[in-house]
């Protein structure tokens, strides 16, 4: 006995073939449309026992909405969600939206049909495949890239962070020490650990390496100018200002 349905996807065009599709092989397709986003009210006016929706983005934010209102307004439709090759996050989205099924877009017509004829029943309609690989995924998780800029940001002190925010625009040795209140000789061994502490040989260098990794976004803007500092340690510098 054939399935009465609805084919809901955001390609108008996938959505009739797989209605065509469906028809052909004795099932009864109460309507194919497009966008997914407004399948909830179509579902809630027709009825269907499954119906089977499209989505090219099952782990963002949103993407089941339309599932969670028709389980509430129409507890007793099946839904089986049509997606890409899924990550476990989007498994799982599907799954606690209220879906009964998640097939691929890759599937054939065959394997779709049963995911149907499944859900009609009651029955969870996933691939063991499919969980396979999900659950893979949750159990061995791909390691994550590496956050340069926050990674450098730990090495530098708070001082040496306002020290390479001040070279990344442009001051020489005298006017971070002026902005800094402290003297000349200790802004340019601020500025040497700087250098040394992200591997490069140049203010130039450390200024590019700080704004490709987004290092000065993170370390926000410089404090206003201080007064000079009245260390008696801090020494005069008599040599020009740095280029």
């Amino acid at each position: 006995m054939g399935v009465r349905l609805m084919v809901v996807d955001d390609h108008r065009l996938l959505a009739e073939a797989l209605a065509s599709a469906l028809k052909l092989r004795g099932h009864r397709v109460l309507a194919a449309a497009a966008p997914a986003a407004g399948a909830a009210e179509l579902v809630i006016s027709r009825a269907p026992e499954v119906c089977l929706i499209g989505t090219a983005t099952p782990a963002e934010p949103g993407t089941f909405d339309p599932v969670l209102r028709i389980k509430r307004e129409r507890p007793q439709v099946a839904v089986v969600v049509l997606g890409p090759v899924p990550s476990p996050r989007g498994i799982a989205a599907a799954f606690a939206a209220g879906a009964s099924g998640y097939v691929r877009h890759d599937e054939r017509i065959e394997g779709v049909e049963r995911a149907l004829m499944k859900a009609r029943a009651g029955e969870a309609a996933v691939a063991p495949a499919l969980l396979q690989g999900a659950f893979s995924e949750l159990l061995n998780p791909a390691a994550q890239p590496d956050d340069e800029g926050q990674r450098l940001l730990q090495m530098l002190t708070p001082r040496e962070v306002e020290v390479l925010v001040r070279v990344a625009d442009g001051e020489d040795t005298r006017l971070i020490a002026a902005g800094m209140g402290i003297a000349p000789s200790t802004a340019r061994t601020h500025v040497q650990r700087v250098l040394m502490k992200l591997g490069v040989g140049s203010r130039l260098e450390a200024a590019a390496l700080a704004a490709r990794t987004g290092l000065l976004d993170r370390a926000g803007p410089v404090p206003s100018a201080q007064p000079p500092s009245q260390d008696p340690s801090a020494t005069p510098d008599s040599t020009g200002p740095d280029s």
